[in-house]
C-alpha cells in the first residue's frame, strides 16, 4: 500500500508541486475510507469474493518484488542518480548498471539482511531440533528485526556520533515528535480529481491486503470473517486516521502473525500497541536518528521477501487449473513491467474474462443409464433381507444396506460419452428410443443458454428422424435452411427413432432468466415442429428452485400437452409413523439375522410382515407426495423423470 500510495503522491506533485505530500496521502486516506465505509455498511463485502487467489498471489509477489528492487539501491549506497519509482524491471537495471558507485553503506546492508537470515534459520533449525521449546524459538525469531536495528544502530552511533553532519554512511536522520500533523485534513477537490483514476486500484489493494490476512488467520483460529465488518474497519481506520496525520492504512500481516502466536484473542491487543506507539513517537525519536538507511533497507527486503510466492505455488496452481497459474504468472510479468495498478487490474480482468468464457461456452452432457450395485471389500450391498449373510455382524459396514435401495442394483445416470472419466468399459445405453436426457452443467442464464440448446437441438436432429418427412404440402413451403433429406441416407435415417420426450436435469441450475425461458420456448417450438404431428413432452428434474419453477410454469413447461394426456407419476415418502413402522422392521429384521446367525428359527420374516400389517390396520403407515402434484412434469430426481416419459402414450 505505502508503494501505491508514494506513487500517487509522486503523479499528483508533477502536476501540483506546491501541494505537500502529508496534504495528498491524507486525501487519499480519505476518500479509500469513505468508499470502503460505504461498501460495508450497505452490506456489500460480498464484491471481494470477485477478486480470485492468482490476483492476489500476483499482487503480493509482483508488489514485494517491486519494493526490494527498489530498496536494494539504499541498502548497497549507491550515489547514482535514478528513480526507484519507475517500472521494476528499470529500477532493477539501473541498480545492476551503478554498481561501481557502491560505497560503505553495504558494509551494513548487506551484513544486516544477512544476520536476519541466519538468526531466521538457526531458530528453524532449533525448532526442529527442539519442538517443546517452539514457542521460545518462535518469539526469538519475531524479535531478530528490533535486535538487528538496535545492534546497528549502535555501531553507527558509535562511529558517527561526532560527525552527524558528514557521517560514514547514510542515516535515517531527525524524525519529528508526536502528532506534528494532527489536525482537520486539507481536502481539494483538485487533487482528488487528480488521483481519482487510481482510486479503484487503491481500495482494492486495500482490501486485498485486509481480506486475505483475515480470512487466512480465521481459517488457523477456526472463526469466520464477515467481509463487511472487515470494510467497515478499513474505512473507519482511514476515516480517522488523517485527523492525527495518518495517510492509508490496512492489516498487517506480520504483526497479525505475532499476536496469533502470543495468544491474542480480542481486540484490546490493538489499543495496547497503539500506546506502545505513542510513547515511541514522543521518547525515542532521538535514536531514530542514528538508524542506518542501508541496515533498514535490509530489514524492508527481508520482511517483504517473505510475500513473495515461491515457484511451488506457481507448481500447485498449475496442478490444480494452469489457466489460474497462468493469469498469475502474467499478472507478476506486467506488474515487474509496468506498475501495480495495471498488474491488479489486468489479473482481475483476464480471470473473469475466464469466467464469463467458462460460463458462456458451457456445454452439457447426454446421459445414458447403467445399473449399479455397491460393493464393499469381497462383499455385494443386494437387498437387506440378504445383509447378515453378505457382512460379518462385527463390520462397521455390516448395516450399511439399509441406506440402499432395496433392490440388488439401482440405477444410475453418466455421460454417453464418459467425458466424465467414468470407466469407458461400462456400458452406458440410451434411456429408450427417442427419449434424451440432457444435463446442464453451469447455470442455464442468458450467456449460455443459446449454446446449451443448441448443442442439445444438433444431436437431436442427428440421431433422430422427422417424424413426418412430408410435413410440407408443397416443396415451397419448405425454409430455405431447411436441407431436403438426401435419397442415400434414407435408409439409415429410417433406422433412427422419432422423438419423443426430452428430460432436463436441472441440478446445476439455481435461477433462470427472460432470455433462458425464452430460448426454451423457441427449441420446444422448433423441436415441436420437428415432431409434428406429435408432441415433444418436456420434463425436468432436481429443481431446486421455486422460482425456477415460477418461470418455466409461467413458459407452458411442466404439464403435458392436451393432445397427449397422461396419468402423472408423483414421487411419495413415509409421513408421521410410517417411518417408525419402517423402523420396527428393520429391528425385527436384524433380531431375526443375530437368531438364525445363533442356530435359532425365529421366523424374521413373518415378525417383519406382522409389525407392517399392525401399522397399517391402526391407520399409521402413511404417505405423501414429495413435490406439487400440480405440475407433473417438475420431477424430483432422473429416475421418476424416466419413469414419466417412458409410460407416456405413443402415436
Amino acid at each position: 500500500m505505502s508503494t501505491l500510495v508514494g506513487t500517487i503522491i509522486i503523479d499528483v506533485q508533477a502536476k501540483y508541486p506546491e501541494v505537500e505530500a502529508t496534504t495528498i496521502a491524507q486525501a487519499l486516506a480519505i476518500i479509500c475510507g469513505a468508499i470502503t465505509t460505504f461498501i460495508g455498511l450497505f452490506r456489500l463485502g460480498f464484491i471481494v469474493d470477485f477478486i480470485p487467489l492468482p490476483a492476489i498471489t500476483a499482487f503480493m509477489t509482483g508488489s514485494a518484488i517491486n519494493v526490494c528492487a527498489g530498496q536494494v539501491k539504499t541498502m548497497l549506497g549507491e550515489t547514482a542518480s535514478f528513480s526507484t519509482r519507475g517500472a521494476t524491471y528499470e529500477v532493477i537495471i539501473n541498480t545492476l548498471k551503478y554498481l561501481p558507485t557502491t560505497q560503505m553503506d553495504a558494509a551494513m546492508g548487506l551484513t544486516a539482511l544477512a544476520m536476519l537470515y541466519a538468526i531466521r534459520s538457526a531458530c528453524n533449525y532449533g525448532t526442529r531440533k527442539m519442538p517443546q521449546q517452539a514457542k521460545l524459538f518462535f518469539f526469538i525469531s519475531t524479535l531478530r528485526t528490533v535486535f538487528v536495528i538496535l545492534f546497528y544502530t549502535m555501531i553507527s552511533a558509535a562511529v558517527n556520533v561526532h560527525r552527524r553532519h558528514h557521517p560514514a554512511f547514510k542515516m535515517l536522520g531527525k524524525v519529528p515528535y508526536g502528532f506534528q500533523h494532527a489536525g482537520v485534513p486539507k481536502i481539494n477537490v483538485d487533487i482528488i480529481k487528480t488521483f481519482a483514476p487510481e482510486l479503484p486500484a487503491a481500495v482494492i489493494v486495500l482490501v486485498i491486503e485486509h481480506i486475505a490476512i483475515s480470512k487466512s488467520f480465521g481459517r488457523v483460529n477456526n472463526y469466520t470473517i464477515n467481509p463487511s465488518q472487515e470494510f467497515i474497519a478499513i474505512g473507519i481506520a482511514n476515516l480517522l486516521g488523517p485527523f492525527l496525520g495518518g495517510y492509508p492504512a490496512t492489516g498487517s500481516f506480520s504483526r497479525t502473525a505475532i499476536k496469533a502466536k502470543s495468544g491474542v484473542r480480542t481486540p484490546l491487543a490493538g489499543v495496547i500497541t497503539a500506546i506502545i506507539v505513542l510513547l515511541a513517537i514522543y521518547a525515542l525519536p532521538a535514536l531514530f536518528f542514528f538508524i542506518p538507511s542501508a541496515s533498514l533497507s535490509a530489514v524492508i527486503i527481508h520482511a517483504v521477501g517473505d510475500l513473495i510466492a515461491p515457484p511451488r505455488v506457481l507448481y500447485q496452481f498449475w496442478r490444480v487449473s494452469p489457466l489460474d497459474a497462468l493469469i498469475c504468472f502474467i499478472g507478476i510479468i506486467v506488474i515487474i513491467f509496468s506498475t501495480i495498478e495495471i498488474g491488479i487490474y489486468c489479473t482481475i480482468c483476464m480471470s473473469l474474462a475466464v469466467l464469463l468464457f467458462r460460463l458462456a461456452k458451457a456445454r452439457g452432457q447426454f446421459l445414458g443409464s447403467v445399473p449399479i450395485h455397491s460393493v464393499v471389500g469381497d462383499h455385494l450391498l443386494a437387498a437387506p433381507t440378504r445383509a447378515s449373510q453378505e457382512l460379518p455382524p462385527a463390520s462397521p459396514l455390516a448395516h450399511a444396506e439399509y441406506y440402499l435401495p432395496a433392490a440388488a442394483s439401482r440405477t444410475a445416470f453418466l455421460p454417453l460419452a464418459h467425458t466424465d472419466g467414468s470407466n469407458p468399459a461400462v456400458p452406458v445405453s440410451q434411456p429408450a428410443p427417442g427419449i434424451f436426457l440432457y444435463r446442464v452443467s453451469e447455470g442455464f442464464n442468458y450467456p449460455n443458454a443459446n449454446h446449451y440448446t443448441d448443442y442439445l437441438v444438433q444431436h437431436i436432429f442427428a440421431t433422430t428422424r422427422r417424424t413426418n418427412p412430408s410435413l410440407y404440402a408443397r416443396p415451397g413451403d419448405r425454409p430455405w435452411n431447411d436441407p431436403v433429406p438426401r435419397t442415400s441416407d434414407d435408409a439409415a435415417v429410417a433406422q433412427r427413432p422419432v422423438l419423443r420426450a426430452v428430460i432436463l436435469d436441472f441440478s446445476a441450475v439455481n435461477n433462470v432468466d427472460v432470455t433462458s425461458v425464452q430460448n426454451l420456448i423457441d427449441v420446444r417450438n422448433q423441436l415441436d415442429r420437428y415432431a409434428a404431428p406429435d408432441r415433444v413432452q418436456w420434463h425436468f428434474a432436481h429443481l431446486h428452485s421455486r422460482w425456477t419453477k415460477r418461470a418455466l410454469a409461467a413458459a407452458g413447461f411442466g404439464r403435458p400437452s392436451a393432445e397427449t394426456p397422461m396419468p402423472p407419476i408423483f414421487s411419495v415418502a413415509d409421513v408421521s409413523d410410517a417411518a417408525a413402522a419402517a423402523a420396527a422392521a428393520a429391528g425385527a429384521q436384524r433380531a431375526s439375522d443375530l437368531e438364525s446367525q445363533d442356530g435359532t428359527v425365529g421366523g424374521g420374516e413373518d415378525k417383519t410382515a406382522e409389525v407392517l400389517r399392525v401399522q397399517e390396520r391402526r391407520g399409521e403407515f402413511r404417505q405423501a407426495v414429495v413435490t406439487g402434484v400440480n405440475w407433473p412434469f417438475f420431477h424430483l430426481d432422473l429416475t421418476s423423470a424416466l419413469a414419466c416419459a417412458v409410460a407416456a402414450p405413443t402415436s
